[in-house]
Formats: structure tokens, sequence, C-alpha cells
């Protein structure tokens, strides 16, 4: 390949340098005419054809005939087989992760509570999990058992009653990995199916895909399309965008090491971005001749150095204090606090999805086995989300048990409050508990 472009290097105190960021960061997520078009065609005839739209798009998309709708049904069977042909290595390590994955989501179960006033009125506030849940799983060369993993284990601890995975097969080829992780992290039901399609088919139901409540997991630009036209008739995870890194370093870890952190994230898509923060122009110039040197070894080389080019950066800033202040203005998907106790700097970040502390803490560590989700708010999104999260297949609903004492004191207050805003039947609904 081609000597590998440097990275673009900033500095803070450049006239042009709020341009120059502004720039970085810009991501356009608009979707292409013809794609918002297709997305809405398939949506349409699952919608009027339901399992014979799911067979159709099935040949069409994914290059295989099945028999039948009950075919697209991936049998519990499969899911076992699957883990058993799998090496051993890759057994214990998927096991491994979904048990780090699970103990770290425990954590994170909300429980309902109550709380008694002194007239015996009774508030609180009661926890429930989800009915269904549909977990997106891309297919293909793009096949991520971790994300099973990431989707799957938090529903399941959250206490979904039912978890349905669909994947595509293209040209019916099955990925052993993505099964052998469905088996482990317990899913329910499995679906050969993916694209638009199955979304359309998660959100709407059809006479073999029952309708969920949600639906959670990455996928192509027709999957994210998708996903933000039924949203609303479902709920929906997020629209992601191109995977980030942002590493901040005081130029004492091993610029080998940091170059692999940003390749980590560069060598997902072109799009994607990955920056580092640093004050020592000695330390940018090592990192340089790393990202130079490691960069042709990459198997995925000239998709990492595309992202390097376009979206990647070295951004020079004065000292550790700005470094923060820039970070909480990037809100990175995942931070990497590469410094002497970054523990003390911590209470500094408010907005990341993921936050790595240490030389010992790369990102990939957390994308497999730490233990946190791995789907992460991107695109500046970390300003207001968080990472999927047991949270997120929970819902919340609030208890008013009023005494007849509370209501006769409540009654009067919402009384008065309703004849203000001309509600009548509120008011004398309420007047009626104390008879004024």
């Amino acid at each position: 390949m081609q000597q590998p472009l440097p990275m673009r290097v900033f500095n803070t105190q450049q006239a042009d340098f709020e341009q120059q960021l502004q720039a970085l960061l810009a991501t356009d997520l608009t979707v292409a005419d013809g794609v918002q078009t297709a997305v809405d065609h398939i949506i349409a005839e699952v919608r009027s054809r339901g399992d014979q739209a799911l067979v159709d798009f099935t040949a069409q998309f994914d290059r295989w005939q099945p028999q039948s709708a009950a075919s697209l049904e991936v049998p519990q069977a499969a899911l076992t087989a699957a883990l058993e042909r799998i090496s051993e290595q890759e057994r214990e390590a998927l096991t491994l992760a979904a048990e780090r994955v699970r103990q770290y989501h425990e954590h994170q179960r909300q429980e309902s509570w109550q709380y008694t006033e002194t007239d015996g009125t009774v508030l609180g506030q009661q926890i429930t999990a989800l009915d269904r849940v549909g977990v997106y799983v891309p297919g293909g060369k793009a096949s991520y058992p971790s994300s099973v993993l990431m989707n799957i284990l938090p529903a399941k601890v959250a206490g979904v009653a039912e978890v349905i995975m669909v994947v595509p097969t293209p040209d019916g080829v099955v990925n052993d990995m993505v099964f052998a992780a469905a088996a482990i992290a317990g899913v329910d039901r499995v679906f050969a199916i993916g694209g638009a399609q199955a979304v359309a088919a998660l959100a709407y139901g059809t006479e073999s895909v029952p309708r969920v409540d949600k639906i959670v997991g990455p996928g192509n630009v027709y999957v994210a399309s998708a996903k933000r036209a039924v949203f609303g008739q479902v709920a929906i995870d997020m629209i992601a965008g191109p995977s980030e890194i942002l590493v901040v370093c005081d130029g004492q870890t091993d610029p080998d090491w940091i170059a692999m952190d940003l390749f980590s994230q560069a060598e997902h898509d072109e799009l994607a971005q990955s920056i580092l923060l640093a004050y020592d122009d000695e330390f940018i110039a090592q990192v340089q001749a790393s990202v130079a040197k490691l960069l042709p070894q990459l198997a995925r080389s000239e998709i990492a150095q595309v992202s390097l080019a376009n979206r990647g950066a070295i951004i020079r800033v004065a000292d550790l204090d700005e470094a923060m202040v820039l970070t909480n203005r990037i809100a990175p998907e995942h931070l990497e606090l590469s410094i002497a106790e970054p523990e003390q700097w911590l209470p500094k970040v408010r907005h990341a999805g993921a936050i790595f502390l240490g030389r010992h803490t790369p990102e990939a560590l957390g994308d497999y086995c730490a233990g946190p989700n791995h789907v992460l708010p991107t695109s500046g999104t970390a300003r207001f989300s968080s990472p999927l999260g047991v949270y997120d297949f929970q819902k919340r609903s609030s208890i008013i048990h009023c005494s007849p004492e509370g209501a006769a004191q409540l009654a009067k207050v919402a009384s008065v409050l309703a004849r203000g805003e001309s509600l009548e039947a509120h008011a004398r609904s309420a007047e009626y508990r104390y008879k004024p």
C-alpha cells in the first residue's frame, strides 16, 4: 500500500482552531432518498404481505430461497450445534465474556419502591420488564457475536419474557460464533432474516414473527433507516453513527499502544473517528511515527488509513485541564484517559459513552469482555444519552394510593388548579373526594 498519510495535527491555540474542530466533528447522517424509498417499500410490503414478503426479500437480498416462512425460524438445536462446533477456546471466551457482561448488568437492575406519607397516602414506582424485545444482529461479513451478548444479556437480566433475535444469513451461510453466542445468552427465538424487512417484521409482526415492544442492535444504513421509520410503533435503542475513540494521553504511554488504540476504531470503517489529545510535542511526533510504522501491518489497513486521514486528528492541548474541557465538548463514544492517576480526573468528565481509565485499559477490552455494555451513544449524543443497559428493558409506572385524609387535602389543591385551567370535570372529580 502507499505510505500512510499522516494524521492531521491541530493546536487549540491556532486562530482557526474552532473552524477546524467543527469540520472534524461534522457527521452527515442524512439518508439518501433512494435508501429511504427502498426502506419504505420494504416496510409496506411486510405490513401487507407478512411472511410471504419475508420469504421473497430473503431470496432477493440474501440469495437463498426459504422453503416456507417456517423455515426462516432457526431451531434451538441449531444454536446448540453451533456451540458444539466452535473451538474450545472460542467457547470458553464467549462463556467468560457472557458471565462478565451478565454480572455487570446485574448491578443495574432497578427495583420497585414505595413510601407512606403521614396521612397514610402511599406513593411509589413500580418497575416492570418489557414483554418482548427484538435484537438485530448483523450477518455475513459483519458478524459480531459480542453484539449478541451485549444486546441479549441486559434484556434477560431485566426480566424480559421473550427475546427474539433476527440475523441475516447471506447465501444461506450460518455464522457459528453468532449462533453459539445466542445459545449462551439464552435467546428465546431466532429468525434468519435481516435488513429493513426484519425490522418491519419485529415492529408490526407477521404470521410467524411476533411483534415486539423494542428493537435494539446495530445494522447497516437500511436497518438504521428502518428503525427510524418504525420508531413510535415500537421503541428503539438509538440511531448509531460511526464508531469513535478519543484518547487523552500525558505522553508517558508507549506510543505504539496509543497508535493501536486509535486503529481499534479506525479499522471499523472509513467514517470512524480516532482523535488523540496530547500536550507533549515530542510524544505527538512519536505517535505519528508509530502510526506510520504499524498501519501497513493491519489487515484492514486501507480502511483505517482513509479513516485516519479524513476523520482522524491529533489535537495539541495546553494541559490536561484543557483536554478535559475539549473532551466534554466532543462527548466521545469511547474515552481513554491514558494518564497517571486517571481517577483524579474522572470527576471532570461529564460527557462520554464509556470511560477507560489508565494505560492498561484499552477500549478493545470494553468491546468484548470487561463487562459494561459496548452499545454506546455516538456523534456527540453522549451529552444526553447513556450506554445500553438493563434500564432500557424496564419501564416505570407511578403508584398513587390516597388515604381519605390525603385525598381530601390533595383534592382542594387539584380543584383550584383544574378550575384555573377551565377543566370543570377534573375539578368536580376531585371535589367529590372532600365535598366542599
